[in-house]
């Protein structure tokens, strides 16, 4: 069994219990936590405490440091200045987002502690993990989130069984009630959110903001964290959802005995699903050709010798269609000739989707056929320019071509976008994971996982 290379990890930080259980996830699969790194609100602002953010849990910043305290880490922080402006499904660089301070803090933490990885304790916001996902790939570095699409009520369950000792410090969802909640831990709550869950559809773990959480002990934890006094703080007085949290006035950090959970923990994960298994980790899509023996697929050779240009299939009743045969054609072996010869080719398949009146998100299954995989980075770079927020899902193979020929391109494309009076409807939605998980294996690529074609039916009313 492969075992997931060791990488030094921070750990983004909210003082809740998803970003410390996916810690001790981290730690299970053999990862070294180095670092803590958390976003604050500013200073001597008025509601500072629960700042209206898409991206980051607030509530609780106060405690921070005490947190780091606890498991003996160096903590990076950083202020929000920036707001949630580009708040679409794919996120590009945006100066003045809220993202761009979680660039800065991750910068600063990669240079000062020459970490290869970042825990995050995402479990359901495509919102966050996207943006978490961009600024690791600016940075080069891997997203660790182990509880990404996790069963929620078993999340849940793991964590309590795990030891981890956190209170409720926000409410806001029907039937949570701030006098009869605020304060109450994980395994006091159980029972009671899983019922929410079965009358209103309630997160068990909060995933819908309904509360939040901050963690007081774990076995990760060298001290616990002692709350001495707190007040309750009303933000909306509504009469069947109010929403109020707990403003810690005094706390304290207490020596601990080690327990047998907290010694058992280090060397076994307390998850369902094995931490070291192969499904975690992130596949290499560029083997050692001196390990692996190459393997031998069919000849296209007399399929490009009979097409000097592209064909295409015509489309089906459902709208789907075939582009075939784009190549790449180079005369010598120089990378500067291949990575020529590639930018052509793809500037042919962007002119041949043009001359159909198609556009390159209609593209959602790409066959690429490679003379030699030692090209594939060169070629991938070219594909990265092409490809840049409209990621196909993507098949990568090496295999006989004819001499000229460095590689092959076949299209799967579906134009299915339909015209409203508001704009245009998007059926089509793509997986593109990054980040290492039990949930699926990691794109190590420009390309989706896979892609969903839905479709729809508008209704109209006849005057």
């Amino acid at each position: 069994m492969r075992t997931a290379p060791s990488m030094r990890v921070a750990a983004l930080i909210s003082g809740g219990k998803d970003s410390c259980y996916n810690m001790m996830q981290c730690i299970a699969a053999g990862h070294q936590i180095v670092a803590l790194a958390n976003l604050r609100p500013p200073e001597n602002q008025v509601g500072s405490d629960e700042l209206d953010s898409y991206m980051y849990q607030t509530v609780g910043h106060h405690a921070i440091d005490l947190y780091a305290e606890a498991m003996a880490l160096p903590l990076y922080r950083r202020t929000i200045r920036g707001k949630s402006m580009d708040t679409g499904r794919v996120y590009t660089k945006c100066e003045g987002d809220e993202v761009e301070d979680l660039y800065e803090l991750l910068k600063l933490v990669k240079e000062k502690e020459e970490v290869e990885g970042i825990s995050v304790g995402a479990i359901l916001s495509d919102y966050q993990h996207v943006r978490v996902e961009n600024v690791c790939k600016r940075l080069n570095l891997q997203p660790l989130a182990y509880l990404w699409q996790r069963n929620q009520e078993d999340l849940l369950r793991e964590m309590i069984s795990s030891n981890v000792q956190a209170i409720i410090i926000k409410v806001a969802a029907l039937g949570l009630d701030p006098d009869k909640h605020l304060g109450k831990t994980l395994d006091q709550m159980e029972p009671y959110l899983l019922e929410l869950s079965k009358k209103y559809g309630v997160h068990v773990c909060g995933e819908g903001g309904e509360y939040e959480t901050f963690t007081l002990d774990c076995p990760l934890f060298k001290k616990k964290i002692i709350v001495d006094s707190s007040e309750v703080v009303t933000h909306s007085a509504d009469a069947f959802a109010p929403v109020a949290y707990l403003r810690f006035l005094e706390l304290h950090l207490e020596d601990k005995h080690l327990t047998s959970s907290d010694r058992l923990f280090m060397g076994n994960c307390s998850c369902e699903v094995n931490c070291n298994e192969d499904n975690i980790l992130a596949l290499k899509e560029e083997e050692d050709q001196n390990e692996t023996p190459p393997l031998i697929w069919k000849s296209l050779t007399p399929l490009l010798q009979n097409s000097q240009k592209s064909m295409s299939s015509g489309k089906s009743p459902s709208g789907y269609q075939w582009i075939n045969g784009i190549i790449a054609a180079f005369f010598s072996f120089s990378e500067e000739s291949v990575i020529i010869a590639a930018a052509q080719a793809f500037s042919s398949l962007q002119a041949t989707i043009k001359s159909k009146r198609l556009e390159l998100k209609d593209i959602i299954l790409v066959h690429l056929y490679l003379k030699n995989m030692k090209d594939f980075s060169s070629i991938n770079s070219a594909y990265v320019t092409t490809f840049k927020h409209c990621l196909p899902a993507r098949v990568c193979v090496e295999t006989m071509l004819p001499e000229e020929v460095l590689f092959s391109i076949d299209c799967l494309i579906h134009q299915s976008d339909i015209k409203i009076d508001d704009g245009l409807f998007h059926p089509k939605e793509i997986l593109h994971v990054q980040n290492i998980s039990h949930w699926a294996p990691a794109s190590i690529g420009p390309y989706s996982l896979s892609r969903l074609e839905k479709s729809c039916t508008l209704l109209g009313t006849l005057h």
